[in-house]
């Protein structure tokens, strides 16, 4: 975990130079928390991504806590707005039940995001845990989604079931339901097709797999997970957003945190979609995903120590 740490923490440096160094201007720029300041620092936070509507949750909780605390020294602020934004990423207890109970992860998105890439990572993790893993490659249209995913595969060592190019996603999800059920499988995970111009296609595919799934397996645990691209920004948001119109996403796999200076849109998905961050990547290595911690992610994102903590 402290390699995993160290590598999240430079990997969002420039999130850290975006957001940080703007708030640090603003609370030693200023001797009194006045309006003037709120407003810098509202600026400040939605300029690093973390969007307008956590923003306007956060700056309403600095105000009441200022007011409660008595608070005059611009310093002090910092503290409650990382408490804050702790507060706002952190896991509900029960987000990982999954992991004890028989699953069907979902794991949808647009090409490009990582999606095949998180795949192969969720399951090596799994794996790793000790669950019997079980592949599903139901993205049959784009060419090399089989391919990609059966390395990922031998990589983390799971066996895999795919159908051929074009075949219908449907008919690999029965064969995959068939070797669940035979091979006593704990997890078995979906890789879907990547793709959102024609949301009806989509919606009647997600539906159709979804009706085998409740046929075969209704006593099964079912998670969607979206994989977003934190270099995206605020069209992570949308993707998210459109989505969740055809799936009930349970969470999101956050890909390609190292180097970006948009890491702050985490805060604004979580605060706006009400959907956590389950696991978290920062590099291409099939250990560079993690289960995503709130502590370790604000720790790394406001440059403190692993075990600083933060009233």
């Amino acid at each position: 975990m402290a390699g995993f740490f160290s590598k999240l923490t430079s990997g969002l440096t420039k999130t850290r130079d975006n957001i940080v160094k703007g708030l640090d201007t603003v609370i030693y720029g200023y001797s009194n928390v006045d309006e003037d300041f709120y407003e810098e620092i509202e600026e400040t936070l939605i300029m690093g991504d973390i969007g307008v509507n956590a923003t306007s949750r956060i700056m309403d909780r600095l105000r009441e806590q200022v007011k409660e605390k008595h608070i005059t020294d611009t310093k002090d602020c910092k503290k409650l707005l990382i408490g804050d934004i702790r507060e706002q990423m952190k896991t509900t207890e029960n987000a990982y039940d999954f992991l004890d109970k028989k699953t069907v992860i979902f794991v949808i998105g647009v090409n490009g995001v990582g999606k095949t890439t998180s795949v192969g990572k969720l399951a090596a993790i799994f794996k790793k845990s000790g669950k019997k893993v079980l592949l599903a490659a139901a993205d049959t249209y784009r060419a090399a989604a089989t391919q990609q995913l059966r390395e990922w595969s031998e990589r983390a060592g799971v066996p895999l079931i795919a159908g051929a190019e074009g075949a219908d996603p449907a008919s690999v999800i029965f064969d995959a339901v068939n070797a669940f059920k035979s091979r006593d499988t704990d997890i078995l995970i979906v890789d879907t097709a990547g793709r959102l111009h024609n949301k009806k296609n989509l919606m009647d595919e997600l539906g159709k797999i979804q009706r085998i799934i409740d046929r075969e397996l209704d006593n099964v645990c079912r998670e969607n997970f979206i994989v977003l691209d934190g270099t995206t920004g605020q069209n992570a948001m949308q993707q998210a957003k459109e989505f969740g119109e055809v799936a009930d996403l349970t969470g999101i796999v956050l890909t390609k945190l190292d180097g970006t200076a948009k890491g702050g849109i985490a805060v604004a998905i979580v605060s706006e979609l009400n959907i956590p961050v389950k696991y978290i990547g920062v590099g291409e290595k099939i250990d560079d995903l993690e289960r995503f911690d709130s502590d370790q992610f604000v720790n790394a994102l406001f440059s403190m120590d692993e075990n600083e903590d933060v009233e």
